[in-house]
C-alpha cells in the first residue's frame, strides 16, 4: 500500500527531527504530520482535522500513554483501519504481545543507529 500521510506521535524533539530526518533518506513521496500528545492526535483525529494513512506511535508518553492511544483508536469504526506502527524504547516481550493482540501492526524498538531507522521506514513504507 502507497502511503501518503504518515502521523508521528512521540513526545521526544529530538526522536522526532532523527524520524523526519530519517524519513527523509527514504525519498518516499509521503507528508509527514508530528504530534508530542497522543491525546491530541486522538481528538484531531477523531474530529477529522488530521487525515492520516499511517500512524507511528510511541509508547512512553504522558498524559495519554500509547497503550491507551491504541485501545481507542481501534474502538472506532472509521479509525480502526489506519496502520499502527509501535516506535519505541521499550523492547519488552509482554509489552510487545500486549499492542500487537490491541492492534499494531508492527512493533519496532527504536534502533541506536540512524542507518537502522531508515531500514525500518524503506520496510514500512515500501
Amino acid at each position: 500500500m502507497l502511503y501518503q500521510k504518515i502521523l508521528l506521535i512521540d513526545d521526544d524533539e529530538d526522536d522526532q527531527e532523527i524520524f523526519l530526518t530519517a524519513l527523509e533518506c527514504t525519498k518516499k513521496p509521503v507528508s509527514c504530520t508530528v504530534l508530542d500528545s497522543a491525546r491530541k492526535a486522538l481528538n484531531q483525529i477523531a474530529q477529522g482535522e488530521l487525515e492520516t494513512d499511517l500512524i507511528f506511535l510511541d509508547l512512553n508518553m504522558p498524559l495519554m500513554n500509547g497503550q491507551q492511544f491504541l485501545t481507542e483508536i481501534k474502538k472506532d469504526e472509521k479509525l480502526r483501519q489506519i496502520p499502527v506502527i509501535i516506535l519505541s524504547t521499550s523492547s519488552n516481550a509482554a509489552t510487545v504481545s500486549q499492542v500487537k493482540q490491541l492492534g499494531a501492526r508492527y512493533f519496532f524498538t527504536k534502533p541506536g543507529r540512524f542507518e537502522d531507522l531508515v531500514a525500518i521506514l524503506e520496510k514500512v513504507l515500501m
